[in-house]
């Protein structure tokens, strides 16, 4: 007997599981948006009193300000950990970028870096992509198992690639940020984004995993949760590491120039 519409219905005739998705994403995005504000403020006060983060000290973690900032990230990767198990990454990600614009208006407004015109054009951009992507997000396909997960991430095809961006990662650790990272703002941002490509895939595969354990289909036994997660822990781990230096060497803001990256 097929199901009422209403009961696979959510937030504007889009599936309960992609609603569900999208509240916590964006929720996860005004609290990692709130933490970059909050961090910000807590290495600026590091600084003052200690080794930067951008010249490898690490005074920022005797700040309370920072820890705060960091709880609040916290937070808001577990919501957006959860809207990965319940709604397809092709809509959790763009959503994403709601947290520049968080992060854009605050520093504007607390930490006086002014948001100029093309910074306000790239805001209205972002929330058009945002709700283009939402409104025509598809529905997820069924998975009954973590392993039919690692078994389409062990295609040849996506390991050339996570090959490519592991070699990628490490050059620019390795031998590009010793020399350019304190003079390049792109060099921490480039090691970032390439993790960030593996990490949105491991945290989905490993939502899927708990979502259907909570289910009541155990996945913590499968070697495969196990290696999503060890994945997802050391992406994390090093973007949190470059994302502080990112914080520290650069000011929040967008300006309609060649210097729109202003150090401090």
């Amino acid at each position: 007997m097929a199901e009422p519409a209403s009961a696979a219905a959510g937030l504007g005739g889009m599936s309960t599981d992609n609603a569900k998705g999208l509240v916590l994403a964006v929720s996860s995005s005004a609290f990692i948006g709130v933490s970059f504000i909050v961090k910000k403020m807590g290495l600026r006060r590091a600084a003052d009193s200690g080794v930067r983060a951008g010249y490898g000290g690490f005074s920022y973690l005797m700040e309370p300000l920072w820890w705060i900032g960091m709880i609040s990230m916290i937070v808001g990767e577990i919501a957006n950990f959860a809207a990965y198990a319940f709604a397809p990454a092709i809509l959790v990600t763009p959503l994403g970028a709601l947290s520049i614009i968080i992060s854009a208006a605050l520093a504007h407004a607390i930490l006086q870096e002014k948001l100029h015109t093309f910074g306000i054009l790239g805001c209205v951009l972002c929330v058009v992509g945002s709700i283009t992507i939402v409104l025509h997000a598809p529905q997820e396909r069924n998975i009954d198992s973590v392993r039919e997960v690692w078994d389409l991430a062990t295609e040849p095809g996506f390991l050339c690639y996570a090959a490519i961006v592991v070699a990628a990662a490490l050059v620019l650790i390795y031998f590009v940020v010793p020399q350019h990272g304190q003079t390049n703002i792109m060099v921490y941002i480039g090691v970032c984004s390439l993790l960030g490509s593996l990490t949105v895939m491991s945290v989905k595969a490993l939502g899927i995993a708990l979502k259907l354990t909570f289910s009541g289909v155990n996945q913590l036994f499968y070697p495969q949760t196990w290696a999503f997660a060890l994945i997802v822990a050391t992406c994390v781990s090093t973007q949190i590491n470059y994302l502080n230096k990112v914080h520290e060497e650069i000011k929040l803001d967008f300006k309609g120039s060649s210097n729109s990256l202003s150090f401090i």
